[in-house]
């Protein structure tokens, strides 16, 4: 697509990707992507802000030219530098030779290990700017936002905040603003999955850098993915949707809640006489039994890694979990749920290497799993039964 002027200073050159269903092997893209990217022209110098995927190097030098000649560039600016935002500056360089790119601290030690080169970089820190002759940019440290060596870019001639993945989603329609947004339920649903995905780890971090937006009174937000925001759009949305999610949860009754996928319901009846258990030590917690494969797994995601403790309960197929049980895992919040109590449990018929499995998995991402796992071959019996239910008792009690 051709290159669209955001306002007076700011023109966006980035990359549409309709296509895409899939990002970084794990998140789910039903609407596509963008890869953003822009350049401000002040009246001595010019900056490119954020580059694109190598795909589409060609098709991304075209939208440049479109706004000025690539050579004539003397900035490239990249607030975060995972390979979305930097895989084609290797190439860029060449058509921009004079150009020096301007990164946080440890955004340089990344670009280094990202392109492989020996390159010729600024690094900024908070409070740092650039003069481009009636058009300044101010640096902005917003360290794990989502990586630590992100940082924001403040353009105040034009009320501009570059804020990379921050406020970011993968969206595609054929133009940049979100007042141009054709389905607001679609752009609805990618904004909460990828903050859910991309910031859901970093709540405090985003408090923070929703504090610093607030001070600037920015009328445009020109991030990394998806619509821009415009303070006329849905950029009051956008914050308040994020101050939301970023809240911590209020401290009430505890969720336990017990996961289980069972294939002749053995393994059900054992997570049904564990919550019994749970129940019978902790009668005010909330403790919801899930079959895995009867639920959304993003749901599921958000249960258990908000969750003050939880079990998981496998039959064993194969001499492992079972499938979804690992999806389920898959999706765990390894930052903040480090030492969290969980339970492992489930039934087997032959080998039974799921639990075994399950807990070892569970105390990679030092998690605190109690006991051992609890296994039962085949159908459990009353004593079986019985075991289960004073399991979750134990379990409770240790909460």
């Amino acid at each position: 697509m051709a290159s669209q002027k955001i306002n007076q200073g700011v023109s966006f050159v980035g990359i549409m990707n309709p296509n895409m269903r899939v990002f970084d092997i794990v998140m789910k893209t039903d609407s596509g992507t963008t890869y953003n990217s822009y350049i401000v022209k002040g009246e001595e110098k010019t900056a490119l802000i954020e580059t694109s995927h190598a795909d589409f190097f060609n098709l991304y030098m075209d939208n440049i030219r479109q706004v000025c000649d690539p050579a004539s560039i003397d900035y490239i600016i990249l607030n975060h530098n995972e390979p979305d935002h930097s895989g084609a500056l290797a190439q860029i360089m060449e058509q921009m030779p004079n150009a020096k790119i301007v990164v946080s601290q440890a955004g340089a030690l990344y670009l280094k290990n990202i392109t492989n080169k020996e390159l010729d970089v600024i690094k900024v820190k908070d409070g740092d700017s650039l003069d481009l002759g009636g058009k300044t940019l101010h640096f902005i440290s917003a360290p794990f936002l989502h990586w630590p060596d992100s940082m924001f870019t403040w353009l105040p001639e034009d009320k501009t905040l570059f804020t990379c993945d921050f406020f970011g989603c993968h969206y595609c329609e054929p133009y940049v603003l979100d007042q141009y947004i054709t389905y607001p339920t679609a752009y609805e649903a990618a904004l909460q999955l990828y903050y859910s995905a991309i910031f859901g780890p970093f709540p405090s971090y985003v408090q923070k850098g929703l504090e610093k937006m607030r001070d600037l009174g920015a009328e445009y937000i020109c991030n990394s993915h998806g619509p821009v925001l415009t303070k006329d759009g849905l950029l009051g949305h956008v914050m308040e949707m994020y101050d939301q999610w970023s809240q911590p949860e209020p401290q009430g009754a505890p969720n336990i809640p017990v996961f289980y996928c069972t294939a002749y319901g053995n393994t059900k009846q054992l997570a049904e006489k564990i919550q019994e258990g749970i129940l019978s030590v902790l009668p005010q917690a909330n403790v919801e039994l899930y079959d895995i494969i009867e639920h959304d797994l993003g749901e599921l995601h958000g249960k258990l890694n908000k969750s003050s403790a939880f079990a998981v309960g496998t039959p064993t197929l194969n001499k492992d979990a079972v499938a979804p049980v690992w999806m389920l895992l898959a999706g765990v919040d390894a930052i903040n749920c480090a030492k969290k109590p969980c339970l492992v449990f489930g039934s087997y018929g032959w080998s039974g290497e799921g639990v075994p499995n399950v807990k070892q998995r569970l105390e990679s991402l030092k998690m605190k799993v109690f006991g051992d796992g609890y296994r039962v071959t085949f159908v459990p019996n009353n004593e079986d039964l019985e075991h289960a239910k004073q399991l979750g008792a134990d379990f409770a009690a240790t909460l």
